[in-house]
């Protein structure tokens, strides 16, 4: 197959390798995955990654331009645990939070945020299902099973 000569003018295409690092930052939180190199030379984590905080929260999942961005699952000290989608380092898009005393939030989150449908299950085991307006909401349904 004939190779098509690029047109002048037209961008070099941007080819990245993918490094998989051990790093260790200056405030001791440390860093083990997939990064590339940035445009300036540094390195930025990019692909699959485990970066854990030296008071113990951990984040285990994707990595775009240096952020979390994708699938992925961070833990908290404290025990509270978000399972679910990234975007820009905030919860964004479909997933679980669970708190440390088992409550749990199953749905969509905006910038952190809950926000739209989603299921409360309390310490209990009771689930409220309805729409959620960050700490609001109106009109919650318990579920019963009968």
């Amino acid at each position: 197959m004939p190779v098509k000569p690029k047109k002048k003018g037209q961008p070099k295409e941007k080819v990245s390798d993918v490094l998989n690092v051990n790093v260790i930052f200056p405030n001791e939180d440390r860093y083990d995955g997939e990064c590339t190199r940035s445009d300036d030379a540094g390195l930025e984590r990019n692909g699959f990654g485990v970066h854990t905080t030296l008071n113990g929260m951990t984040y285990s999942g994707q990595w775009n331009n240096d952020k979390m961005n994708g699938t992925g699952k961070l833990v908290h000290p404290s025990g509270a645990v978000y399972e679910g989608e990234f975007k820009d380092n905030t919860f964004h898009g479909m997933g679980t939070y669970t708190w440390p005393n088992n409550s749990q939030y199953i749905g969509s989150f905006n910038e952190n945020k809950l926000e739209g449908e989603g299921k409360f299950i309390d310490a209990e085991g009771y689930e409220w299902i309805g729409t959620f307006h960050y700490k609001a909401a109106p009109g919650l349904k318990l579920k019963l099973d009968m």
